[in-house]
């Protein structure tokens, strides 16, 4: 271990020793689990850009057409705590690889599908493969590089689903629109088997020392910590989806932006999410709590503030950008919280997070929509500000509460002393 062109990775919560990696290959095994995110991410959008079409070639109207982008999301948030429960003591390896041998059957089974009936039988299977990448690779960095770069690396990770956003749905939609939408499938099966090779050469073995049982993880929740953590995911996103599933109309009716910028803004609004998903991923290596609270008061700021300053397009473009600057960092922050916040249940804990993030996905789009069509369309900004500010309020609440308690508790544990330096880092 002296050699000095390897590293030590740390074991992580699954009991297993240290492995000695080479840097080179454990910044390669990082890439490959980004790559792995942004391709279930990519996987799941890609109907929004070709709806139109899919209904059209499939014979069924575009509402129905929907059902492809619904579907997974739910399927997502029950498969994450099952797959869990069920891969057990399995190596974390082959599962990993697995998922994502089962994404690239799903996506070339939706490319090859006859009926829609199959198409959606195909996104069925995204879902599983969403919730269980998902549930592993958000805990996955610690066991990959050392503690000092735990934080970057779980900021790369998280990294493909911000890129996923600008990148991977407008060149899959772009493809659907040269060629043809099943090509945009059959490429994202090319890619899902690509990182199938990359996580089998460059992963590790990935063996977990401990088990759940699904009557266990109901527990979880007496967690002070995990529970803030999992309400504020909820609140948050929920009020985020509410709002900017409907931004288009929003942009339109409120700020009167033409149809030609709109596609403009958008893609800046995810540009600015890479640059929030990177400053808050350092930030909440260090300090997760602190960051949350920056992330929610932009956030509700941007939004509450956009129907009364965002009346002309360069007040909307300004106030977008602080939007996607904020949501950025949401993921990998509220990821960092619940690992923080349950360490010796890291899959457990990023189960129920991926669970109770799809759901809030679907839930706020239902009640955004509800908004829009009983009241008006620049309702769903103070729908989405309004759950911001009970997310901030919650964390400013239960937040630092939590994080005592868990700090009591991880000090009368042993062998914990990275753990409770970061329940420390956690309660600023």
């Amino acid at each position: 271990m002296s050699n000095s062109t390897e590293l030590t990775a740390p074991a992580g919560t699954s009991g297993s020793p240290p492995v000695v990696r080479s840097p080179l290959r454990a910044w390669l095994a990082v890439v490959a689990v980004a790559v792995g995110t942004f391709s279930v991410v990519t996987t799941e959008m890609l109907p929004v850009g070709l709806l139109t079409s899919i209904g059209s070639a499939l014979g069924v109207s575009a509402g129905t057409a929907g059902l492809a982008m619904t579907v997974p999301g739910l399927v997502a948030a029950f498969a994450a705590p099952l797959l869990t429960v069920t891969v057990g003591r399995f190596d974390r390896r082959p599962v990993l690889c697995g998922l994502m041998g089962l994404l690239a059957v799903a996506n070339l089974l939706s490319a090859c599908a006859p009926g829609f009936a199959v198409l959606l039988f195909a996104r069925v299977l995204v879902g599983v493969s969403i919730g269980g990448v998902w549930s592993i690779a958000g805990g996955l960095a610690v066991r990959l590089v050392p503690e000092r770069s735990t934080g970057h690396a779980t900021t790369l990770i998280f990294s493909g689903i911000a890129v996923a956003s600008v990148l991977g749905v407008p060149i899959g939609t772009l493809l659907g629109d040269l060629v043809h939408w099943r090509i945009a499938f059959a490429a994202m099966a090319a890619l899902s088997l690509a990182v199938v090779a990359a996580m089998a050469v460059t992963l590790p073995p990935l063996p977990t020392a401990g088990t759940m049982r699904l009557r266990e993880v109901p527990g979880l929740f007496r967690n002070v910590r995990l529970r803030t953590g999992l309400i504020t995911t909820l609140l948050l996103v929920t009020g985020h989806f509410g709002a900017y599933t409907y931004v288009r109309p929003v942009l339109e009716d409120v700020a009167g932006v033409g149809t030609s910028l709109i596609s403009t803004l958008l893609l800046a609004y995810g540009v600015a999410g890479i640059a929030g998903n990177f400053l808050a991923g350092t930030a909440a290596h260090r300090a997760p709590r602190r960051t949350l609270m920056v992330i929610f008061t932009l956030l509700a700021a941007a939004e509450l503030l956009l129907p009364v300053a965002g009346t002309t397009t360069a007040g909307a473009a300004v106030l977008l950008l602080v939007w996607g600057l904020a949501y950025g960092g949401v993921s990998v922050t509220c990821q960092t919280w619940v690992l923080h916040a349950a360490p010796d249940a890291r899959e457990a804990a990023s189960a129920l997070f991926v669970g109770v993030f799809n759901v809030a996905i679907a839930l706020g789009a239902l009640l955004g929509g509800r908004a829009a069509d009983g009241l008006a369309v620049p309702s769903v900004l103070w729908f989405g500000g309004a759950l911001v500010i009970l997310a901030l309020a919650n964390m400013a609440l239960f937040g630092s509460r939590g994080a005592v308690a868990a700090s009591g508790r991880t000090g009368a544990s042993s062998g914990q002393g990275a753990t409770s330096s970061h329940v420390d880092q956690a309660i600023r």
